[in-house]
This record gives structure tokens, C-alpha cells and sequence, in this order.
């Protein structure tokens, strides 16, 4: 086997599922490091093979930016970051907010987003493995509240369950990042209808010379719910 300079590490996918899926959890090391160091502004990343990172890392930092502005945060608020990946928009946030709490199902991903905070110094996020319906609605439970939420959803958009655990906490900010329309459109509707005004939406250009863009959505809390 022939490695070229500058190749990080080699893996191999095993995907034995019979559907549209294009990469199964499972992941062999064949050559080389066990994963990879990049960079989004001044923080940086520890990135394995099953973890989500944004490839246009320079459109991400506009988009996280936003997202910070949007949040207007500051060393009072306590914020969840819901899907979360590897840590990447509650880190962002970590510096500028009092508490963190991110929620991702992917183990390897939560793994990554721990490290993370350790390369950056930052202390006070925490990461909780599971899935966001599941773990989002009994942190509400037992009583674990926050005043602003950052969701950032796969193209499926967010389950019903964390939606409507979303209307029971009642945060006074909610920032909606998306790279589907479509579900983030009826995740809004829904949101709307539960006494929640759009604000602000900033599309984002992440995959030039394509049909698909992310976007950012700022919702706040207006107090009246349609009929």
C-alpha cells in the first residue's frame, strides 16, 4: 500500500444495512493516526472517521458566528446545544455563556466534543450521550433548565418529542441551524404555533455551485400561541 504524503489516516466503512444510508457506524483503522486535528477561527478540533465536521470551514465560522450573535449572549445564560457532533457551535459558545449543555447520540462524536474541550480549555460544557428526543425531555424532568437553545439538527430535522420539550422549557432565545429547508420549515411552523416569532434567517453558502445551503434562524418568545 502506496501512502501519499500528507494522508492522515486511512479507514475502512462497514455498512451491511439495505438502505439509502451511505456509511454504517462501523469503522476499521487500516493506516495511520486515529483521527485528525482542524481548525474553525481560534478553536480547534479532534475529528474520528464517525464524527461530523463542516467541511467549508471558513463559511462555518461565518455561520457560527451568526449563531453567537443571534444567541446575544452572555455570562448568565445557560444554553443547550442540541446534535451537537463534536462540540463544535457549544464550544463556540462555551466562552461566552455560563454553562452548556450539548446533547449528541453518536458515542465516538461526544468522545471527540470531550476532548475538545480539553484542547481548548474550556470547562464549563458539558456533553451528554443519547438520543436528543430521549435525553433533551428528562433533563427537563429533573429539573436541568437553560434560558436559550441552539438546535442543529441531521436533514431529518428535530423528532416531535424534542419540539415539544423545547415549548415546555420555554427558553427566551431559540436559534435554528439547518442544511434542509424543508424540515426546518415545518420545525418552525411548529414552533410558531406554539408562541414563537421568527426573528431573523440568514442563509449560508456552504456548498458552492450547488442547490443546497445552510441556514440560521433566530426565534424568540412572544408570548401567544396561534389558534
Amino acid at each position: 500500500l502506496l501512502i501519499k504524503e500528507g494522508v492522515i489516516s486511512i479507514y475502512q466503512n462497514i455498512n451491511k444495512t439495505n438502505s439509502s444510508i451511505t456509511y454504517g457506524r462501523e469503522y476499521i483503522k487500516l493506516y495511520g493516526e486515529g483521527g485528525l486535528i482542524d481548525y474553525i477561527g481560534k478553536l480547534k478540533f479532534n475529528i474520528s472517521p464517525n464524527s461530523f465536521f463542516q467541511v467549508n470551514k471558513t463559511q462555518a465560522e461565518v455561520l457560527y458566528d451568526k449563531t453567537i450573535e443571534y444567541l446575544d449572549l452572555d455570562k448568565e445564560d445557560i444554553v443547550y446545544d442540541l446534535y451537537c457532533g463534536i462540540g463544535t457551535i457549544s464550544l463556540y459558545i462555551g466562552k461566552q455563556a455560563k454553562k452548556v449543555y450539548g446533547v449528541e447520540v453518536v458515542k465516538q462524536a461526544i468522545e471527540d466534543a470531550e476532548k475538545n474541550a480539553k484542547l481548548n480549555h474550556i470547562d464549563n460544557v458539558e456533553f451528554i450521550l443519547g438520543k436528543a428526543e430521549t435525553v433533551f425531555p428528562q433533563m427537563m424532568k429533573k429539573g436541568i433548565k437553560g434560558n436559550k437553545i441552539v438546535v442543529d439538527p441531521p436533514r431529518k430535522g428535530c423528532e416531535k418529542e424534542v419540539l415539544e420539550a423545547i415549548v415546555e422549557l420555554n427558553p427566551e432565545v431559540i436559534v435554528y441551524v439547518s442544511c434542509n429547508s424543508t424540515t426546518m420549515a415545518r420545525d418552525v411552523r411548529y414552533l410558531v404555533e406554539n408562541g414563537y416569532k421568527v426573528k431573523k434567517v440568514q442563509p449560508v453558502d456552504m456548498f458552492p455551485h450547488t442547490a443546497h445551503v445552510e441556514s440560521t434562524i433566530l426565534m424568540t418568545y412572544c408570548g401567544s400561541k396561534e389558534k
